[in-house]
C-alpha cells in the first residue's frame, strides 16, 4: 500500500491539504506530486468545499524543494516531460476555482516556493524561509519559478534569489509581495482559517470571477484584461447574489448569499 504523503480534511467547508513527509522535510517526490494531483481532482468535485489551505506538516518546512535522489534517474532529453508533469499540477491548483490560502510553516523551497506561489495569498510563519536554491545543484526552478517569480517580486530581485539562490526570510517577503501576512510560528493556518472565512462570507460568484479576472487578465494587455474585467462583471450581475448583495447594503443587514 502506497504511503499517503498528502492528505485533506474539510472544517466548515474549508479543505486543510497537508503535505506530510517530515523526515524530508515534506519534499515533493513523485508520488507526494501525484498525490496532491489527486486531491485536487476531489476537491474540484467537491462541492462542499468553498476554499482550501495548504500546509506542511510540522514547524520546521512546508515544503522543502523536490526529491534530488530522482533526478539522478532523469536524462536531459526527459526532463521537460518531468518538469511539464509538475508543472500541469501546480496549473492546477493556480487554476482551481476556489480560493487558495498557503499557510508556510518553515521552509519554501524551490517545489515549495513554487507551489506557495500557485495560491492566491500566501500567509508564512515568522519562521518562513523561502528561496529557489536549484542552481546549486547545476539546474534551475522547473514548476513555475522562473516564471511565477519576477512576476510577482520582478525580475531583478527575483534573478538575485534564482542566480545567487539568496534565501529570504518572512519579513523580507512580505516586503517584497511574496506574501501578504506574517504570522507568529504555528500560526500560520489558524491566520488563514480566519482570512479565508472572511473570503468565504462574500459573494462565491463574485470571488470566482475576480480570480478568473486577475490570473487571466495577467497573460493579455491591458485593454484586453479589460474586456475581461466586464465580461466577469457581466457574469456577476446575472446573479441572485447581486440582487441580494444590493438589497442587504440598502436595507443594512449582512447579505445571505447562495451562490447563485
Amino acid at each position: 500500500m502506497e504511503k499517503q504523503y498528502v492528505h485533506y480534511h474539510i472544517e466548515e467547508g474549508i479543505a486543510i491539504v497537508t503535505i506530510d513527509n517530515q523526515p524530508a522535510l515534506n519534499a515533493l517526490n513523485a508520488p507526494t506530486l501525484n498525490q496532491l494531483d489527486k486531491t485536487f481532482d476531489d476537491l474540484t468535485k467537491n462541492q462542499e468545499v468553498k476554499g482550501v489551505i495548504i500546509t506542511g506538516a510540522g514547524e520546521k518546512s512546508f515544503v522543502a524543494g523536490a526529491d534530488i535522489s530522482e533526478f539522478l534517474q532523469i536524462k536531459g532529453n526527459e526532463a521537460p516531460g518531468f518538469m511539464a508533469r509538475g508543472q500541469k499540477i501546480f496549473n492546477k491548483i493556480e487554476a482551481f476555482d476556489r480560493p487558495v490560502i498557503a499557510a508556510v510553516n518553515g521552509f519554501a523551497l524551490g517545489g515549495g516556493n513554487e507551489l506557495a506561489m500557485c495560491c492566491d495569498i500566501c500567509i508564512a510563519a515568522e519562521n518562513a524561509i523561502f528561496g529557489q536554491p536549484e542552481v546549486n545543484l547545476g539546474l534551475i526552478p522547473g514548476y513555475g519559478g522562473t516564471q511565477r517569480l519576477p512576476r510577482l517580486i520582478g525580475p531583478g530581485k527575483a534573478k538575485e534569489i534564482i542566480f545567487a539562490d539568496e534565501r529570504i526570510n518572512a519579513q523580507e517577503a512580505l516586503r517584497t509581495g511574496l506574501v501578504q501576512r506574517v504570522v507568529p510560528k504555528g500560526q500560520a493556518v489558524e491566520e488563514a482559517k480566519k482570512l479565508l472565512k472572511k473570503i468565504l462570507s462574500k459573494g462565491p460568484v463574485a470571488i470566482k470571477m475576480a480570480k478568473k479576472a486577475i490570473n487571466e487578465g495577467l497573460k493579455f494587455s491591458l485593454s484586453e484584461g479589460l474586456n475581461l474585467e466586464a465580461q466577469c462583471n457581466g457574469i456577476c450581475f446575472g446573479t441572485e447574489d447581486k440582487d441580494e448583495g444590493a438589497k442587504a447594503f440598502l436595507e443594512k443587514r449582512p447579505a445571505n448569499f447562495k451562490g447563485k
